[in-house]
């Protein structure tokens, strides 16, 4: 793999070689189910020594339905984020959707994430990379890995070289993504770190009618696979219950089934690093 920028993130460091995980869930539900998720992967990554990302977004603004659960909002949800953050002392990241939501989010989390669908949103992107963040920027499921290069240029023309990139799957005829491990390969020839999103790689957009689908199951071994590629970050939103889940519930993973992932996945690292 060839030599990328290191992006520090408070105690966590993508692209120094250990492995780095973004974790929680899609969306907030509540005050309550956030912080004690917190906790939870808190404690099982200092037991497992593996530095982590708290991830919650306070809005799905890409619902497939108008009548789906978009969260607290930008307000109540960012509130919620700065409790995370205050408590636990672990870095958070969150999305982002409009350009003027940029300002407000950097105040209080440490990573701005640029959701697939909106990665050649010009004005997005420049003003998550003028608040002088990290940027996590997702891509496209209808872009080629090379075309990032112009999504990455954008940010960069505001003088932030602090960018993540990820990777969760390409299209593939109707309701279907494919994950090319190519990919992580070529995204990392940008120069940036790059991180594998299990769980929105082995989604179904809108396959379930008014909600997305997907298979949940396939999604550790996903990961397994892009680690062994060579990757400095993995991406898995989580769930203590993902049956009863308000967004992404086909594909999330069972908190209870991560330690031993993230346990198989820290052994596959140490070996290809």
């Amino acid at each position: 793999m060839n030599k990328i920028k290191t992006v520090k993130v408070g105690s966590v460091c993508f692209g120094s070689g250990k492995l780095a995980m973004i974790a929680g869930p899609c969306v907030i539900e509540s005050r309550k189910g956030c912080l004690d998720l917190a906790a939870k992967l808190v404690r099982l990554a200092a037991r497992l020594d593996m530095p982590l990302v708290f991830k919650a977004s306070f809005d799905k603004a890409n619902r497939t339905s108008g009548d789906a659960y978009r969260g607290p909002g930008i307000f109540e949800g960012l509130a919620i984020l700065q409790e995370v953050r205050d408590t636990f002392k672990v870095p958070v990241l969150t999305d982002i959707h409009e350009p003027q939501q940029a300002a407000l989010a950097a105040e209080v989390v440490d990573i701005l994430q640029i959701p697939a669908f909106l990665c050649r949103q010009t004005d997005l992107l420049l003003a998550a990379g003028e608040t002088g963040k990290t940027v996590n920027i997702k891509k496209a499921q209808f872009l080629a890995p090379e075309d990032m290069a112009n999504v990455v240029a954008k940010v960069e023309s505001t003088g932030n070289r602090k960018i993540i990139l990820t990777e969760r799957g390409a299209s593939f005829g109707y309701r279907n993504l494919v994950a090319d491990m190519r990919s992580l390969l070529i995204l990392r020839e940008l120069g940036y770190p790059v991180v594998f999103d299990a769980t929105h790689s082995v989604q179904r957009p809108g396959a379930a009618g008014t909600s997305s689908g997907g298979d949940g199951r396939w999604a550790p071994a996903l990961a397994r696979a892009a680690v062994a590629t060579g990757v400095d970050g993995v991406f898995m939103e989580t769930h203590v219950n993902p049956a009863e889940a308000l967004s992404d519930k086909a594909n999330a993973i069972a908190f209870s089934a991560l330690a031993g992932i993230w346990k198989t996945l820290k052994e596959i690292h140490a070996l290809v690093r």
